[in-house]
C-alpha cells in the first residue's frame, strides 16, 4: 500500500479535476457548497478518510465514492466536511427573546410547545434551549406545560457527541451559576461535566439532510433556530430551507438565523424582522 504517496500529498491540495467532481457529489448529497478557496480545507479533512480507508491519493477516495463506497462512508465524508463551531448561550439576545416569548405563550394559555434546533451541532445549542424554555415556564408558573426540542444535524459525530452531553469546564462558562450547578454535574472519571436527565428528557436528536425537503416533521413548531448553517448553502438550498420553516412555524413562531445570514426573496414577505437576525412569522 502506497502510504508513502499520502505523506507526500500532505504537502499539497488535492488537483483541481478532482475537486470539482467531489464537491459537486458533495452538493448533491447534503446541498454544502465549497468555494474555490476551500480546496486545501477538502484535501486536509480528507486525508483522515485515506489513512482510514488505506487509499493512496485523492483520485483513488474518488473511485472508492463512485464505485465502491456504502452510505456509512457518505456519512463519514459529511462528518469530515461540516463545520462545526458552537457554544452556550451563543447569540444571547436570540435567547432572551425565546425566554420572553415562552413566558409570554406560557401565561396565555399554551400548553403544548414544539421547538427545533436545525443545526444542534455538538449539542449547545438545545441544551441552552431546554434552559432558556424551563426558565421561562418557571417564570410563567407553568412547569407543567408539555414543551418538547428536536435537535437535527447531517453529522452522526455531532449527534454522538450531543446525545453523550458532556462538555469541559471551560465551555459551561456562559451558563448561569445557579443553572450551571443544577443542569450539570462532574463525571470525575472524565473530568468533563454531564448534562442532568432534566435537561435532556426535554429534547430528541435525530440525522436530517437540511438539503432534502420535505423535512418529517408536521408542525406547527412555535421556534426555529437555523443558525450559522445557511452560509454553507447555495441561494437555491436556502430558499428551500426558508420554506421548510415557514411551513414548519405556526403565525406568530421565531425564526432564529446567524449573525452572518439574512433572509432575502420571496419569504422574507411572510416574516417580520424583530432584531438581528431575529423573525417572527407574519
Amino acid at each position: 500500500m502506497a502510504f508513502a504517496k499520502i505523506e507526500q500529498e500532505d504537502a499539497q491540495a488535492m488537483d483541481g479535476a478532482t475537486f470539482n467532481k467531489l464537491r459537486s457529489m458533495i452538493y448533491d448529497r447534503c446541498g454544502i457548497t465549497l468555494r474555490d478557496t476551500k480546496r486545501t480545507m477538502l484535501s486536509a479533512r480528507i486525508r483522515k478518510r485515506l489513512r482510514s480507508l488505506q487509499l493512496d491519493g485523492f483520485p483513488r477516495y474518488l473511485e472508492y465514492l463512485v464505485n465502491e463506497a456504502d452510505e456509512e462512508e457518505w456519512v463519514q465524508l459529511i462528518n469530515v466536511v461540516s463545520t462545526n463551531v458552537t457554544a452556550f448561550f451563543r447569540e444571547p439576545h436570540h435567547f432572551d427573546e425565546l425566554f420572553k416569548a415562552v413566558k409570554q405563550w406560557a401565561s396565555g394559555g399554551q400548553r403544548r410547545m414544539r421547538f427545533w434546533s436545525a443545526a444542534s451541532s455538538s449539542g449547545q445549542e438545545p441544551y441552552t434551549m431546554s434552559i432558556v424554555i424551563r426558565r421561562a415556564l418557571q417564570a410563567a408558573g407553568r412547569q407543567d406545560t408539555d414543551a418538547k426540542i428536536l435537535a437535527t444535524d447531517i453529522s452522526t459525530k455531532m449527534l454522538s457527541m450531543c446525545k453523550a452531553g458532556q462538555y469541559p469546564a471551560e465551555a459551561l462558562k456562559p451558563i448561569p451559576n445557579d443553572e450551571r450547578n443544577r443542569y450539570f454535574q462532574l463525571d470525575r472519571s472524565t473530568g468533563n461535566y454531564q448534562v442532568s436527565p432534566t435537561l435532556r428528557q426535554m429534547i430528541t436528536f435525530a440525522r436530517l439532510n437540511l438539503a432534502e425537503p420535505p423535512y418529517i416533521m408536521k408542525g406547527p413548531l412555535d421556534a426555529v433556530f437555523c443558525r450559522n448553517v445557511m452560509i454553507y448553502f447555495d441561494n437555491h438550498v436556502r430558499s428551500n430551507i426558508c420554506d421548510q420553516v415557514l411551513r414548519l412555524l405556526k403565525p406568530g413562531g421565531l425564526f432564529m438565523i446567524g449573525h452572518a445570514e439574512s433572509l432575502q426573496g420571496p419569504q422574507l414577505k411572510e416574516f417580520v424582522r424583530i432584531g438581528a437576525s431575529m423573525y417572527r412569522k407574519k
